[in-house]
């Protein structure tokens, strides 16, 4: 187990809450992938409009199954953006402005801030502005002391896990060419469920 790997004590927990909340996310610790998956469908009302990133944690909780659900109380978009092609102007309006974004982060740090890598920023836009509301899931494992060791996280232990999946999923690995940074967000518009056990990268 490394550093990264690692759940944090109760202490840091309580302020690592703390100090999200005083930068406007809304705040629920949970004790597993169960209750993760209830919380987050709770928070949802059924005939929203929702967007989900690839995101391991959401798939391990069982969330992803739910909200792409073909026939189900969610619509998926998704299941709408298969019909169209990849990074078409179609595809990304129709992701542009759900009214709920589903996603997780790569790292938490104690003064309350989120961090978010990707290869091609996809996730980026629904998270940081388009969507209407935004539920992001992560273990608690993803805390960290500041941002540089956030940083570190993404690059040092997110990137080379993703870049596994990446190739099983794809056939190529992945790359770190844009980071999300989140200081504070509008009261109301971002929710986190924490989960008391490591789950995803």
């Amino acid at each position: 187990m490394t550093q990264f790997d690692a759940l944090p004590d109760e202490a840091t927990v309580t302020t690592t809450v703390a100090a999200l909340e005083a930068n406007g996310f809304g705040v629920e610790v949970v004790d597993d992938l169960t209750a993760a998956r209830e919380a987050v469908l709770s928070l949802i009302p059924h005939g929203a409009r929702v967007w989900k990133n690839t995101s391991i944690t959401l798939d391990e909780t069982g969330i992803s199954a739910e909200v792409d659900a073909p026939g189900g109380p969610y619509e998926s978009v998704r299941l709408q953006m298969t019909a169209q092609n990849y990074a078409s102007r179609q595809m990304k309006e129709i992701a542009a402005a759900p009214d709920y974004a589903l996603g997780s982060v790569h790292a938490i740090t104690e003064d309350g801030e989120l961090l978010i890598g990707s290869a091609s920023g996809s996730q980026f836009a629904t998270v940081a502005w388009g969507a209407k509301n935004v539920v992001l899931v992560a273990g608690l494992q993803k805390v960290v002391p500041d941002l540089e060791t956030a940083r570190r996280r993404v690059r040092e232990h997110s990137l080379p896990l993703e870049s596994v999946r990446a190739q099983e999923a794809y056939g190529q690995g992945s790359r770190l060419n844009k980071t999300l940074e989140i200081y504070g967000e509008m009261p109301g518009r971002i929710h986190l469920v924490l989960i008391r056990q490591p789950v995803g990268f």
